[in-house]
């Protein structure tokens, strides 16, 4: 296994990686599906149109600020699901990402790694959004770099591209000193992986299987397997341990 030691900077991706976006999704769309008389669908089912909508926006109107896309979104489920839904309803929506909560284990790992490396954020997202979810998380990031800094969304390339010139015009940082550490196959280690970058899977939905909230990655010819895999941040920490210790797992 990759010694993790090795490296002296993590990028991350935030939202399903140290903010739990899946159930603050669940908390905002669940309720205003019920209410409106979709009771039928499961929580997969919704998780899994937001994803490959929310890529789709993306993908189309990459200049859009990131609460502008969740309202995009919100208004294309709507549809989708024959609601009748309100503009108010939809910006509301745009607005939610501040509320979503993190992860129980995101801040006390995130204060751990930090003793040992640069803590970098490469997240879909804009600032202002980005800095009422980092309230949650407990440390101070040394780079936070956005869509809105980029006017692209991952899974584009650009993004990595600005991510590892902006690193190496700030910090000096190689592509071998980075390991980038996210829960989408589909938004992050396929093109962190094209980009020649390590490769660390958060999997937080290993105990429920499926690709929920993140569209599944598309493996035309794509190296979709990362480097590293574990369930959670807490985990990360116990490896890091374990090879600061010497050991191979």
């Amino acid at each position: 296994m990759t010694d993790v030691t090795k490296f002296n900077t993590l990028t991350f991706d935030c939202y399903g990686t140290l903010i739990d976006w899946e159930r603050g999704i669940l908390a905002e769309l669940r309720p205003w599906v019920e209410r409106n008389g979709r009771r039928d669908l499961d929580d997969n089912a919704i998780l899994e149109l937001f994803g490959t909508t929310e890529a789709a926006c993306e993908a189309e109107t990459p200049g859009k600020l990131y609460p502008e896309i969740l309202a995009d979104v919100h208004r294309r489920l709507a549809q989708a699901w024959g609601i009748k839904a309100g503009d108010d309803e939809a910006v509301q929506f745009g607005q939610s990402v501040g509320r979503w909560p993190a992860f129980a284990d995101s801040a006390t790992s995130l204060q751990y790694l930090k003793r040992y490396y640069k803590l970098v954020i490469l997240s879909n997202v804009d600032r202002a959004s980005f800095a009422r979810s980092n309230e949650k998380l407990g440390v101070v990031f040394d780079r936070i770099i956005t869509a809105q800094d980029i006017g692209s969304y991952k899974p584009s390339l650009r993004n990595f591209e600005h991510a590892l010139a902006d690193l190496e015009r700030t910090f000096g940082t190689r592509k071998t000193d980075i390991l980038h550490t996210a829960q989408s196959i589909f938004h992050d280690v396929v093109p962190a992986r094209t980009m020649g970058l390590a490769t660390m899977w958060i999997n937080r939905r290993k105990p429920v299987g499926g690709w929920g909230a993140t569209p599944a990655p598309r493996v035309e010819g794509a190296p979709t397997t990362p480097d590293i895999e574990v369930a959670s941040m807490a985990d990360f920490v116990i490896l890091h341990q374990a090879h600061l210790r010497g050991d191979s797992a």
